[in-house]
């Protein structure tokens, strides 16, 4: 009987769970981490990006997000869309080729993966024959041409996956139509281009990796001409009217190849050289666009000079007497043009360039060609993000103010709106506003609209103009000057060097209702700003806190603190700060809150707390928490042993400080496939094991950093006696000591004349001694007390102060006070300490953590409250042959799987790839590898291999 009720019981939990919990993972904002190729479809105005990771992701009008990832644990090395149809196909590198559709479900669309397949050669022979190096979706929509290592080209139909054996087109039938001095003289490698004619798409040129092109017509299945090129071939493009071939090379030239006219004997190679007769690097890719009735767009990327410029990532833009290198901040992935008209057939509007570290568009019907702010795949990492902060229900006024002090910043942008429009988002409006704070190395603080599924930029704040900053003295060294050639232009926000990193943003605290945010960073420093709509030149009054209170034997081995300007300095609109408060020692600010009502901040570092009056600018409170075992408290974060985070950042830095040039190669092994992901699969299921239930163990009080402040908190609530409710403040240590303090307060009348005390109350110290991480105190009926200035403002109620309050400690190890049914969701792994540590909640039960330097992965632990895409994506309404297959239902083959499969499998797979973007170890192998002079670099749009 005993067992039936407690069965009940824990069924009756099960079911309130399921009813007010459930853990979702909504939406990932910010820039994919490591991305390895582009696509896009003209058709359905969808960009597709692929990742070394084996993600791809879709991108459309704002709020329009499609989101995939390979069983396969391999990189994405190319991205192509059918022409005129909803599905897209990719290549691995482990020689894979996957196709997907945009399938409707329940009045969406959904990204599936609907069929798969890996090119096979005759027995015995080499991978170089199979080894698929290009790819061109032919305008039919109904093949894949597939180029190889080995020379050959692959003809296959889709959606079915088919070989066309009796199309294909062997090394043998190419070469017997070159001259035999040419093929005396050099092995043509391997295909490195593919291009169909766009006036006949019965003809594709193949571009040889030695430099020879051939016109091949699929219908007669016969060369139509060889173009014996003698400089090694990076890409080709072909005019729109037909009547040229561009080619791109090694050497930093490019030709074009007239097809009209002319005998292809007496056409002669006339190369071009953009930048001048020193060696080059190698123009990558070209792109030649007509316009009405004026000379083309022409823009290919590299081609800068190899030893003054070769380590400039550039574009190069020429149309008619304008010529501009685009100097972006990372590698070049790839890039597309979008283009005007019904049939995007018209003129050039909008550059699109995908680099490592950002995505940047640049307008090319404006004049000066200025970029086109993206509304999402921001660079959230354009300076490394070291905390953040979330507030919900933003009053309209602030939001206001807060987006008229972001439109000052944004001048420098275009007006045209955003190019890529493709699919319906059908989210519902969000129902608040809601921001999200991000604090930066670089001493920044950047605010995000967070209330949908787009992570949108409004504001950025920067606090070293308050601070005289160690300068880099070579911040300016890849400014333009005038005249200059090549005429390079800085793009792009990506810059993760910081001038100084004492400048470090560790804390943010913003009130909504009275405007007010304060800041703390590495050094020690605390600022507290207030929002003006107008510019303004002041002074900022420095207040230096001594947190040790003359202790004896200490001394402080870490950074010096930043030097406060004496000087006045012009503040532009926005948030201005009017004071700072520097602790000594310059510790990192590990704590921070503020109470905007009673105008008082608290602040904790590793040695002690403090409270600071803004509004008379004194001191209220000092405590000193330091243990003297503490040794790691007398050496600051800058001075220690580094962070593996750090390292790992720093060892990037030093891999693209060296790289100034990088060939790209491919280097494939079946077993090394095979065991990594049998390594990933078995860490998988351990991932998924129920974890083991511990019995607590105390701590030792000689535990490093002991005293470091975790959490501060105001509250109003009873400390002195059971009737009398006072002003106070709560703090807990690394040590699991809670201090408590009693706040007097003078009458409002007298607030700006008569000082506030404070006065110890309580000291609690908890058995096993875990560090705490939050504490909250609950009125008579169980709720958490309001925020500051939310009862004057009418937006919640008057807490319980006649019933017995509570105060809930919060510890690394446990809750003291348990309020709800006991709900665990393994929502972060324990291994991820990046993951924990910038974990921040909303007040609807949402979160938001990083699971790359560069994106934040949204979740909820409500049923009810849900910000994930919902869009719909339409076929595009094009003539199409009327034998087009199109995709199997489910059981048709065993190339195409049921949408229950492809569900599983999505889930299985997502934690595979959390996984291995969160692989510390296997990063450092990479690092490792890169250091050795094994550097791996990822095709842009090619997979180009080299044959030996």
């Amino acid at each position: 009987m005993k067992r039936f009720r407690r069965h009940g019981h824990e069924s009756q939990r099960d079911r309130l769970k399921q009813e007010l919990f459930h853990f979702t993972k909504t939406v990932e904002h910010g820039f994919p981490h490591q991305p390895s190729a582009l696509g896009y479809s003209a058709s359905l105005q969808l960009m597709a990006i692929g990742t070394r990771s084996g993600t791809i992701k879709l991108y459309g009008a704002p709020g329009v997000e499609f989101m995939g990832l390979h069983d396969e644990n391999a990189a994405v090395t190319q991205v192509f869309f059918m022409p005129h149809q909803v599905e897209l196909v990719t290549l691995l590198d482990d020689n894979s080729l996957h196709m997907w559709t945009l399938g409707g479900h329940k009045g969406l669309s959904e990204l599936l993966e609907i069929g798969r397949f890996m090119l096979t050669g005759p027995p015995g022979a080499p991978p170089s024959v199979t080894r698929v190096t290009a790819v061109l979706a032919h305008s039919s929509g109904e093949l894949l041409l597939l180029g190889t290592e080995g020379g050959h080209v692959f003809i296959v139909e889709v959606p079915g996956f088919r070989e066309l054996e009796e199309r294909n087109i062997s090394l043998d039938q190419v070469t017997s139509g070159v001259p035999d001095d040419y093929i005396g003289r050099r092995n043509l490698e391997h295909v490195e281009a593919l291009q169909e004619n766009p006036i006949n798409s019965n003809q594709v040129a193949i571009g040889y990796g030695r430099g020879l092109i051939v016109i091949w017509d699929l219908e007669q299945r016969h060369a139509i001409r060889h173009i014996p090129a003698t400089q090694q071939l990076e890409s080709m493009w072909w005019t729109e009217d037909g009547s040229s071939l561009l080619s791109s090379h090694s050497d930093g030239s490019y030709c074009c190849w007239p097809l009209r006219g002319e005998d292809e004997n007496e056409a002669e190679e006339k190369s071009d050289t953009p930048y001048g007769h020193f060696p080059c690097k190698a123009i990558t890719n070209i792109v030649q666009l007509p316009t009405a009735g004026g000379p083309p767009f022409l823009l290919f990327s590299g081609g800068m000079p190899r030893a003054s410029y070769g380590d400039r990532h550039c574009i190069t833009v020429i149309h008619s007497k304008t010529q501009v290198a685009f100097d972006f901040t990372s590698r070049i992935i790839d890039f597309f043009v979008i283009r005007d008209g019904p049939q995007h057939t018209g003129e050039p509007s909008a550059l699109v360039v995908l680099v490592e570290e950002e995505l940047v568009v640049i307008d090319l019907q404006t004049e000066g060609w200025p970029v086109i702010q993206t509304p999402y795949l921001v660079s959230l990492h354009s300076s490394a993000i070291t905390c953040s902060h979330h507030v919900s229900a933003i009053p309209l006024k602030l939001w206001e103010r807060i987006i008229a002090a972001g439109e000052l910043q944004n001048t420098h942008y275009s007006k045209k709106p955003w190019p890529i429009t493709g699919g319906h988002n059908l989210a519902p409006d969000p129902p608040q506003r809601d921001l999200l704070l991000t604090g930066h190395e670089d001493g920044t603080v950047r605010f995000w609209d967070a209330s949908g599924v787009c992570l949108y930029p409004l504001y950025k704040l920067s606090t070293a103009a308050v601070f005289h900053a160690d300068a880099d003295p070579n911040d300016n060294m890849s400014q333009s000057a005038e005249g200059e050639w090549p005429p390079f232009r800085k793009v792009g926000c990506f810059d993760p060097y910081s001038d100084d990193p004492r400048l470090g943003i560790q804390k943010i605290h913003l009130c909504k209702y009275s405007g007010y945010l304060t800041v703390a960073g590495t050094a020690g420093q605390i600022l507290m700003l207030e929002l003006n709509d107008e510019a303004a030149e002041q002074t900022v009054e420095a207040k230096v806190v001594d947190l040790l209170q003359g202790q004896e034997g200490f001394r402080w081995k870490g950074h010096t603190q930043l030097d406060v300007r004496v000087e006045s300095v012009l503040f532009p609109a926005g948030f201005q700060p009017f004071t700072v408060v520097q602790c000594h020692p310059p510790a990192v600010v590990t704590a921070l809150t503020l109470h905007s009502e009673w105008k008082l901040v608290a602040f904790g570092t590793s040695h002690g707390f403090g409270v600071y009056d803004y509004l008379q600018k004194n001191n209220v409170l000092v405590k000193c928490t330091l243990n003297p075992s503490d040794q790691l408290a007398m050496e600051g974060p800058l001075s220690r042993v580094k962070s593996i985070k750090k390292s790992l950042r720093q060892s990037f830095r030093r891999i693209r400080r060296s790289r100034v040039s990088l060939r790209k190669h491919h280097i494939s092994s079946t077993a090394k496939i095979q065991e990594a992901n049998a390594r990933l699969e078995a860490e998988l299921a351990e991932m998924e094991m129920a974890p083991v239930q511990r019995k607590i163990e105390a701590r030792s009080s000689d535990d490093s950093l002991s005293g470091l402040v975790r959490t501060l908190y105001f509250a109003d609530t009873f400390l002195s006696d059971s009737s009398h409710n006072t002003p106070s403040l709560w703090a807990g240590t690394n040590g699991g000591c809670v201090f408590a303090y009693i706040l007097y307060l003078p009458p409002v009348e007298h607030r700006a004349d008569e000082p506030v005390t404070a006065q110890p109350a309580k000291e609690i110290q908890l058995m096993h001694r875990a560090p705490v991480v939050g504490i909250v105190v609950l009125d008579g009926h169980g709720a958490p007390l309001p925020e500051p200035l939310e009862m004057a403002h009418d937006l919640a109620r008057s807490p319980d102060m006649h019933g017995s309050h509570h105060v809930l400690v919060i510890s690394e190890e446990q809750f003291k006070v348990f309020t709800l049914p006991k709900v665990r969701y393994p929502c972060i792994r324990r291994e991820d300490v990046s993951g924990i540590a910038s974990c921040v909640f909303t007040k609807q039960g949402q979160g938001f953590y990083l699971i790359s330097p560069s994106e934040f992965e949204r979740f909820s632990l409500s049923t009810r409250c849900l910000v994930e895409p919902r869009c719909l994506i339409e076929a595009p309404l094009h003539p199409v042959s009327s034998n087009q297959h199109q995709p199997k239902p489910e059981g048709d083959s065993s190339a195409y799987r049921s949408s229950q499969d492809t569900e599983d499998a999505e889930s299985a797979a997502r934690c595979v790839m959390e996984h291995a973007l969160l692989n510390d170890e296997k990063v450092l192998q990479e690092i490792q590898k890169s250091l050795e002079g094994d550097q791996m670099s990822f095709p842009e749009n090619n997979v180009k291999s080299a044959v030996a």
